[in-house]
Protein backbone atom coordinates (compact mmCIF):
# COMPACT_ATOMS: atom_id res chain seq x y z
CA UNK A 1 0.00 0.00 0.00
CA UNK A 2 1.31 3.64 -0.71
CA UNK A 3 0.54 6.60 1.42
CA UNK A 4 -1.46 9.58 0.89
CA UNK A 5 0.96 11.68 -0.82
CA UNK A 6 1.69 8.65 -3.48
CA UNK A 7 5.48 7.40 -2.35
CA UNK A 8 6.10 3.80 -1.98
CA UNK A 9 5.49 2.28 1.69
CA UNK A 10 8.27 -0.17 2.33
CA UNK A 11 7.00 -1.89 5.25
CA UNK A 12 10.40 -3.36 6.97
CA UNK A 13 11.61 0.36 7.14
CA UNK A 14 8.24 1.47 8.49
CA UNK A 15 8.08 -1.67 11.68
CA UNK A 16 11.36 -0.44 12.01
CA UNK A 17 10.28 3.35 12.56
CA UNK A 18 7.12 1.74 14.66
CA UNK A 19 7.78 -0.60 16.83
CA UNK A 20 4.03 -1.53 16.99
CA UNK A 21 5.50 -4.88 18.56
CA UNK A 22 4.38 -6.51 22.05
CA UNK A 23 2.79 -9.69 23.25
CA UNK A 24 -0.86 -9.98 21.71
CA UNK A 25 -1.67 -12.46 25.42
CA UNK A 26 -4.40 -12.45 27.42
CA UNK A 27 -7.39 -11.26 25.87
CA UNK A 28 -10.96 -13.18 27.27
CA UNK A 29 -12.30 -15.15 24.67
CA UNK A 30 -9.53 -15.02 22.43
CA UNK A 31 -10.16 -16.80 19.24
CA UNK A 32 -6.75 -18.46 16.94
CA UNK A 33 -5.98 -16.20 14.12
CA UNK A 34 -7.51 -18.27 11.69
CA UNK A 35 -10.80 -17.54 13.03
CA UNK A 36 -14.15 -17.32 11.37
CA UNK A 37 -17.11 -15.18 11.54
CA UNK A 38 -18.92 -18.38 13.27
CA UNK A 39 -16.30 -18.56 15.69
CA UNK A 40 -15.93 -15.04 16.67
CA UNK A 41 -19.83 -14.97 17.28
CA UNK A 42 -19.55 -17.66 19.56
CA UNK A 43 -16.48 -15.54 21.51
CA UNK A 44 -18.09 -12.65 21.16
CA UNK A 45 -21.39 -10.87 22.16
CA UNK A 46 -23.79 -10.60 19.27
CA UNK A 47 -24.18 -6.98 18.88
CA UNK A 48 -19.90 -6.79 18.46
CA UNK A 49 -19.36 -10.24 16.40
CA UNK A 50 -18.70 -9.11 12.32
CA UNK A 51 -20.82 -11.13 9.86
CA UNK A 52 -19.22 -13.18 7.42
CA UNK A 53 -19.01 -9.90 4.90
CA UNK A 54 -17.17 -8.02 7.22
CA UNK A 55 -15.11 -10.61 8.43
CA UNK A 56 -13.53 -11.27 4.87
CA UNK A 57 -13.99 -7.31 4.23
CA UNK A 58 -11.10 -6.66 7.41
CA UNK A 59 -9.32 -9.60 5.70
CA UNK A 60 -9.25 -7.60 2.58
CA UNK A 61 -8.30 -4.44 3.85
CA UNK A 62 -5.46 -5.98 6.43
CA UNK A 63 -3.97 -7.31 2.92
CA UNK A 64 -3.99 -4.18 1.02
CA UNK A 65 -2.33 -2.36 4.51
CA UNK A 66 0.75 -4.86 4.67
CA UNK A 67 0.76 -6.88 1.44
CA UNK A 68 2.20 -10.07 0.39
CA UNK A 69 5.71 -9.43 -1.04
CA UNK A 70 8.58 -12.40 -0.02
CA UNK A 71 6.95 -13.07 2.69
CA UNK A 72 2.87 -13.52 2.86
CA UNK A 73 0.81 -10.53 4.02
CA UNK A 74 -1.68 -9.76 6.76
CA UNK A 75 -4.82 -11.00 5.02
CA UNK A 76 -2.71 -14.53 4.43
CA UNK A 77 -1.97 -14.23 8.36
CA UNK A 78 -5.82 -13.82 9.03
CA UNK A 79 -5.18 -10.68 11.42
CA UNK A 80 -8.72 -9.51 10.29
CA UNK A 81 -10.10 -11.63 12.96
CA UNK A 82 -7.80 -10.53 14.54
CA UNK A 83 -8.42 -7.10 14.65
CA UNK A 84 -12.42 -7.80 15.25
CA UNK A 85 -11.78 -9.29 18.75
CA UNK A 86 -9.16 -7.05 19.59
CA UNK A 87 -11.52 -3.96 18.46
CA UNK A 88 -14.71 -5.90 20.65
CA UNK A 89 -12.34 -5.68 23.37
CA UNK A 90 -11.00 -2.46 23.59
CA UNK A 91 -7.73 -2.60 22.72
CA UNK A 92 -6.07 0.71 21.34
CA UNK A 93 -8.82 2.13 23.40
CA UNK A 94 -11.37 1.27 20.99
CA UNK A 95 -14.32 1.18 23.61
CA UNK A 96 -13.48 4.75 25.26
CA UNK A 97 -16.39 7.13 24.17
CA UNK A 98 -15.24 8.74 20.79
CA UNK A 99 -13.61 12.37 20.88
CA UNK A 100 -15.73 14.82 19.83
CA UNK A 101 -13.16 15.67 17.12
CA UNK A 102 -13.43 12.08 15.95
CA UNK A 103 -17.23 12.45 15.30
CA UNK A 104 -16.61 14.80 12.45
CA UNK A 105 -15.29 11.33 10.72
CA UNK A 106 -17.72 9.54 12.04
CA UNK A 107 -21.07 9.10 11.77
CA UNK A 108 -23.25 9.65 15.51
CA UNK A 109 -25.36 6.13 14.14
CA UNK A 110 -22.16 3.86 14.76
CA UNK A 111 -22.06 5.21 18.09
CA UNK A 112 -22.79 2.95 21.15
CA UNK A 113 -24.72 4.03 23.97
CA UNK A 114 -21.58 4.63 26.03
CA UNK A 115 -20.38 6.84 23.22
CA UNK A 116 -17.61 4.43 21.95
CA UNK A 117 -17.56 3.70 18.29
CA UNK A 118 -18.79 0.17 16.67
CA UNK A 119 -15.17 0.28 14.24
CA UNK A 120 -16.36 -2.74 12.18
CA UNK A 121 -19.48 -0.84 11.20
CA UNK A 122 -18.26 2.30 10.68
CA UNK A 123 -15.49 0.92 8.36
CA UNK A 124 -17.95 -1.04 6.42
CA UNK A 125 -19.80 1.77 5.94
CA UNK A 126 -16.94 3.66 4.78
CA UNK A 127 -15.70 0.96 2.14
CA UNK A 128 -19.21 0.69 0.76
CA UNK A 129 -21.25 -2.55 0.94
CA UNK A 130 -19.40 -3.01 -2.53
CA UNK A 131 -16.14 -2.78 -1.57
CA UNK A 132 -15.24 -6.53 -1.92
CA UNK A 133 -17.20 -6.95 -5.27
CA UNK A 134 -14.96 -3.77 -6.96
CA UNK A 135 -11.79 -4.63 -9.01
CA UNK A 136 -8.67 -5.04 -6.73
CA UNK A 137 -7.34 -1.39 -8.30
CA UNK A 138 -10.59 0.20 -6.81
CA UNK A 139 -10.06 -1.28 -3.43
CA UNK A 140 -6.26 0.06 -2.98
CA UNK A 141 -7.48 3.78 -3.95
CA UNK A 142 -10.05 3.12 -1.21
CA UNK A 143 -7.92 2.74 1.21
CA UNK A 144 -5.57 4.88 0.40
CA UNK A 145 -8.01 7.66 0.29
CA UNK A 146 -9.26 6.82 3.94
CA UNK A 147 -5.35 6.50 4.79
CA UNK A 148 -4.77 10.15 3.21
CA UNK A 149 -7.53 11.38 5.15
CA UNK A 150 -6.74 10.11 9.00
CA UNK A 151 -3.59 11.25 8.24
CA UNK A 152 -3.82 15.13 7.01
CA UNK A 153 -3.39 17.68 9.12
CA UNK A 154 -6.20 18.27 12.23
CA UNK A 155 -6.71 14.70 11.33
CA UNK A 156 -5.34 13.07 14.69
CA UNK A 157 -8.63 11.64 16.03
CA UNK A 158 -9.52 9.53 12.93
CA UNK A 159 -10.84 6.47 13.69
CA UNK A 160 -8.62 4.71 11.04
CA UNK A 161 -6.05 5.37 12.67
CA UNK A 162 -6.84 2.66 15.57
CA UNK A 163 -8.27 -0.15 13.15
CA UNK A 164 -4.81 0.93 11.12
CA UNK A 165 -3.00 0.04 14.72
CA UNK A 166 -4.20 -3.34 15.14
CA UNK A 167 -3.75 -4.44 11.66
CA UNK A 168 -0.18 -3.30 12.51
CA UNK A 169 -0.23 -5.00 15.73
CA UNK A 170 -1.75 -8.42 14.80
CA UNK A 171 0.66 -8.96 11.64
CA UNK A 172 4.16 -8.33 13.94
CA UNK A 173 2.82 -10.29 16.52
CA UNK A 174 1.50 -13.98 14.30
CA UNK A 175 3.07 -16.30 14.07
CA UNK A 176 3.85 -15.25 9.82
CA UNK A 177 4.60 -11.69 11.03
CA UNK A 178 7.10 -12.53 13.67
CA UNK A 179 9.03 -15.52 12.18
CA UNK A 180 8.75 -14.71 8.52
CA UNK A 181 8.89 -10.58 7.98
CA UNK A 182 10.49 -10.89 11.08
CA UNK A 183 13.81 -12.58 12.15
CA UNK A 184 13.24 -14.83 14.82
CA UNK A 185 15.66 -14.98 17.69
CA UNK A 186 14.63 -16.69 20.53
CA UNK A 187 18.34 -16.28 22.22
CA UNK A 188 19.42 -13.01 21.08
CA UNK A 189 22.78 -13.15 22.82
CA UNK A 190 24.54 -10.36 24.21
CA UNK A 191 23.63 -7.25 24.18
CA UNK A 192 25.19 -4.27 21.83
CA UNK A 193 24.11 -0.80 22.00
CA UNK A 194 25.10 -0.50 18.39
CA UNK A 195 24.70 -2.64 15.40
CA UNK A 196 25.32 -2.01 11.88
CA UNK A 197 22.14 -2.74 9.76
CA UNK A 198 22.79 -3.34 6.04
CA UNK A 199 19.73 -1.70 3.89
CA UNK A 200 17.13 -4.39 3.58
CA UNK A 201 18.00 -6.31 6.35
CA UNK A 202 15.31 -7.79 8.54
CA UNK A 203 14.57 -6.23 11.82
CA UNK A 204 14.00 -8.80 14.93
CA UNK A 205 11.39 -9.86 16.53
CA UNK A 206 12.18 -9.39 19.97
CA UNK A 207 13.02 -5.84 19.29
CA UNK A 208 9.69 -3.89 20.17
CA UNK A 209 8.40 -1.44 21.99
CA UNK A 210 5.77 -2.16 24.32
CA UNK A 211 1.94 -1.29 23.00
CA UNK A 212 -0.42 0.23 25.56
CA UNK A 213 -3.89 -2.09 25.40
CA UNK A 214 -7.03 -1.47 26.89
Amino acid sequence: MATGTGAGWNRREFVGAAGLLAIALGLPGCVSASAGAADLAAALPPEEAPNDRQLAMLREVSQIVIPATDTPGAGDAEVGAFVAMALAHGMEASRAPLPPAAQTFASTRFLRADGSLRYVDWLDDVLGAGFLEEAPPARLEKVRALDAAAYAQNAGAHPWRKVKALILLGYYTSEIGGSQELQYAPLPGRFDPAVPVQPGERAYSNEWTGVEFG
